[in-house]
């Protein structure tokens, strides 16, 4: 299934998380797809003892929109390197009240919001039409170990949420949220989609990992700035990283057995 490439963990940084510090980097791959060049070149390298390849969503330096990523060249990317199990590390908005800025979420279930973006691997010359299951979007084996993790390092976070992907670059109304709210969204982000179905459509285990950067629109009395997006990247991000580096052994498990729902 992986071919000649050790089978691996992909994490796909996205704001405020463009490398990780304690990667053990053995080699940088530039590479194109036949969908084009994804984000950012490919760091290989080892956290612990597990083999690792991360991915800069946004590209480094972090400059490409939500909108405009390439979600097909980066999921086609990690699956030919090897990647088996993604987590996709997501900046996000509070909706729901217990999900305010540094708070660590690990979503389960999501809504997609999304327009105009190349969403699947399958068209153009198929066979067949091709319909993936998507009740689940993400991994459920690959949640609980994230979620077991955040527990034993006893950081504050929450084990539901239904993440709400929106089209950006621009941050969304206080009317949109209303709406975002009663359809059930707990989070809004602009990247979840079509990552995570891409994923599926591979077969690959993925999971997100959100974390809280400001309070969606309306839900403070402030308005939403990037100096406060930034301070709680700089709160947050270091538990991010504690899950991430624990966590690694656990999902190193995972990458040569078949995705579940």
């Amino acid at each position: 299934m992986t071919s000649h490439k050790t089978a691996a963990v992909g994490i796909i940084g996205g704001t405020g998380l463009t490398s990780l510090s304690n990667l053990d980097i053995m080699a940088e791959e530039a590479v194109e797809t036949r969908w084009g060049a994804p984000s950012s070149a490919l760091i290989r390298g080892q956290l612990g003892n597990q083999p690792v390849i991360f991915l800069a969503r946004h590209g480094n330096p972090h400059r490409i929109p939500p909108h405009q990523v390439n979600y097909r060249a980066n999921i086609q990317a990690l699956y030919d390197a090897g990647a088996r199990v993604l987590i996709g590390v997501n900046a996000v908005g509070g909706i729901h009240p217990d999900m305010g800025p540094a708070h660590i979420v690990i979503p389960d279930q999501l809504i997609d919001y999304t327009w105009g973006r190349p969403g699947t691997f399958f068209e153009n010359d198929l066979e067949e039409v091709t319909h993936i299951d998507f009740t689940w979007p993400y991994d459920r084996e690959a949640r609980k170990l994230l979620i077991d993790t955040a527990r034993s390092l006893n950081l504050a976070h929450s084990d539901f949420g239904v993440y709400g992907a929106t089209q950006g670059p621009r941050l969304e109304t206080a009317a949109e949220i209303r709406r975002m709210e009663r359809d059930g969204c707990d989070l809004v982000g602009m990247t979840g989609m079509p990552e995570a179905a891409l994923a599926a459509e591979l077969g690959l285990r993925y999971v997100s990992l959100g974390l809280v950067v400001n309070w969606a629109a309306g839900k403070s009395e402030q308005i939403i700035t990037m100096a406060d997006i930034e301070e709680a990247i700089r709160q947050g991000m270091a538990g991010v990283r504690q899950i991430l580096e624990r966590s690694m052994s656990g999902l190193g498990q995972l990458v040569l057995t078949p995705r579940s729902s």
